[in-house]
C-alpha cells in the first residue's frame, strides 16, 4: 500500500521555514494539517514525496531546521468523504 510522508514540527515557524527552503531547492512540499495519529503538537506538517526523501533530509541537515520527525502513514483516500449530496 502507498504511504504518505509527513515532516512534523514543534512550531509552525520551522514548518514554514522548511517549506520555503524546499521550494527554493526545487523540491515539492505541501503544507498540511498534522494527522493526529502522528502527533498532537504543532498543527502543521509538510507532506513530501517518498522519492525526494533523501534530498529533503539533506536540506534539513544543511540548514539546521528543527523537526520532530519524519513519519509516514498508509494512504487512505476515501472518495466519499465530505460528500453531502
Amino acid at each position: 500500500m502507498d504511504r504518505i510522508f509527513y515532516i512534523l514540527f514543534e512550531n509552525h515557524e520551522n514548518g514554514l521555514r522548511l517549506h520555503k527552503l524546499l521550494r527554493a531547492s526545487g523540491l515539492k512540499a505541501t503544507i498540511s494539517p498534522t494527522p493526529r495519529s502522528l502527533s498532537k503538537c504543532c498543527g502543521i506538517s509538510l507532506m513530501i514525496d517518498e522519492s525526494e526523501l533523501e534530498k529533503v533530509k539533506k536540506v534539513i541537515e544543511e540548514n539546521n531546521v528543527d523537526i520532530l520527525s519524519i513519519d509516514s502513514i498508509e494512504k487512505d483516500i476515501n472518495p466519499n468523504r465530505d460528500r453531502y449530496c
